[in-house]
């Protein structure tokens, strides 16, 4: 199989990182979970003070996005990339609901998303990899080798994140879930730059009633008959 740049875009809680973490681990590709970045991108803005309720400070933002480092590194211990903010592990913290509630303010930022894009650009300018987000196959690869966009119901959506969060230090009501997957869904789908949508030649897997081994293994069917 030749190298392969692989998008992978959906709304929220989708299972979009779970599916690109293990179809790289399957083919020994590298995983990018973008949505991390907008997320490290909007812990930085919170914990200094830059977030007011729905407004952003963009003027004290933008002029400080060069210097704000965000990469990925790899665990052993846990076995995935992790995301690191100046220098800091913060793959918990970005998961928790204060980040969840703001990063789709900050992800309609149009310089943000400029900035990230270039650094997501850089990170598959080598192939081998699979990227998950929101307009991997429309914006920062629309000439990705395959592009899936995964897609349940919001009702599904809000059940899956709900069980991820009551695992967490960090656990919210269902009714808050449910409340901001219905935020995030009309935020990403009606911002200006680079809305949410499913790309002409992305290939649609609703995975509502499929378990993350039963996804991948549809994906990997997919892969499979690819043209050579």
């Amino acid at each position: 199989m030749r190298d392969l740049i692989i998008a992978i875009d959906g709304f929220s809680s989708t299972g979009k990182s779970t599916l690109a973490k293990l179809l790289a681990k399957e083919l020994g590709y590298l995983h990018i979970d973008s949505g991390a970045m907008y997320r490290a991108i909007s812990l930085y803005a919170l914990e200094n003070g830059m977030i007011h309720g729905e407004e952003i400070n963009e003027a004290e933002l933008l002029p400080q996005l060069e210097f704000i480092d965000v990469h990925f590194e790899w665990n052993p211990e846990t076995g995935r990339n992790e995301i690191y903010l100046n220098g800091e592990n913060v793959e918990e913290k970005v998961r928790e609901m204060e980040v969840s509630s703001k990063v789709s303010l900050i992800a309609k930022i149009p310089e943000v998303r400029a900035h990230l894009v270039e650094l997501q650009r850089k990170l598959g300018k080598n192939k081998r990899i699979v990227m998950d987000g929101r307009d991997i196959g429309t914006t920062v690869f629309p000439d990705a080798d395959l592009k899936i966009f995964l897609n349940a119901s919001a009702e599904e959506r809000a059940k899956r994140r709900y069980e991820e969060m009551l695992k967490t230090d960090h656990p919210a009501s269902f009714e808050e879930v449910v409340a901001n997957i219905n935020e995030r869904d009309r935020i990403d789908s009606t911002r200006e730059v680079s809305p949410l949508r499913k790309a002409d030649d992305a290939v649609l897997v609703d995975n509502g009633r499929l378990t993350p081994q039963e996804t991948l293994q549809e994906v990997l069917e997919i892969i499979q008959n690819l043209p050579k």
